[in-house]
């Protein structure tokens, strides 16, 4: 089953498994022996509802720790991600590229989502990402995900990024102040829940593209309600983005 179809799965009501499941003790030192396989873990949850309840309790978490520990242990340090039964969600932001669909979220040209094998997330970046007003703030930001020569959209990347303590963030309360309104249909993809539109509410500084190597007039993100990011950029040639590198 490949991984859209996984993290769409609908789990049915009631445990699709005949009788009886192994302890959670056996399942969580099989699972460290496999290093936590991402792929092995959505798929039995699509399987299973007692596994997918584990998962989420248990699983995700291991995961993320281990995928990106230095990462995890200052979102921790915050309380963000200790008790809200996020982990799922998080573990999908760290492997998984959402891509866009032709008239969805950023209104381009179909670009399926897909897995991303390793992609480093960086809180020096994120500073980038976040007004002068608001640097005080944590956000950790993705390299761009290339997808080259989409047609008229050119050299596209997507990003994605989680705040750190995002209830109490200076970004949240400047999109309060502001009235930014949230996307009357679109969620986001990691965790169904509502996105403010960052363009809309002009808080995207120009370091923002000068960080990621695009046109700084063809970039926008959006944060949902729980702190996730997502965006996307179209992507300056090799040669300008070395030459815009140097004025930053």
């Amino acid at each position: 089953m490949i991984l859209t179809k996984q993290y769409r799965c609908i789990h049915s009501a009631s445990c699709v498994c005949a009788k009886g499941h192994l302890t959670e003790e056996v399942i969580f030192l099989v699972f460290n022996h496999l290093n936590w396989n991402p792929k092995l873990i959505a798929s039995l949850s699509c399987a299973c509802k007692w596994f997918d309840d584990l998962a989420k309790r248990v699983l995700w978490k291991e995961f993320c720790k281990t995928r990106a520990p230095k990462m995890m242990l200052d979102l921790q340090s915050g309380g963000s991600h200790s008790i809200d039964g996020n982990w799922r969600a998080l573990g999908k932001l760290l492997i998984y590229c959402s891509g866009s669909e032709k008239d969805g979220l950023f209104n381009s040209s179909h670009i399926p989502g897909h897995f991303v094998y390793r992609t480093r997330f960086s809180r020096t970046s994120g500073k980038s990402f976040l007004l002068p007003q608001c640097r005080t703030d944590v956000l950790y930001v993705s390299d761009p995900c290339e997808h080259l020569d989409q047609g008229d959209e050119g050299d596209v990347g997507f990003f994605r990024g989680i705040f750190k303590s995002f209830a109490a963030s200076k970004v949240r309360k400047m999109l309060i102040k502001r009235s930014a309104p949230l996307h009357p249909t679109e969620v986001c993809p990691y965790c169904k829940a509502r996105l403010w539109n960052m363009l809309a509410a002009k808080m995207i500084p120009s370091s923002a593209s000068c960080r990621l190597g695009a046109y700084e007039d063809c970039i926008e993100y959006y944060v949902c309600l729980n702190g996730h990011v997502l965006g996307i950029c179209t992507l300056l040639p090799l040669s300008d983005t070395d030459e815009a590198s140097e004025e930053c």
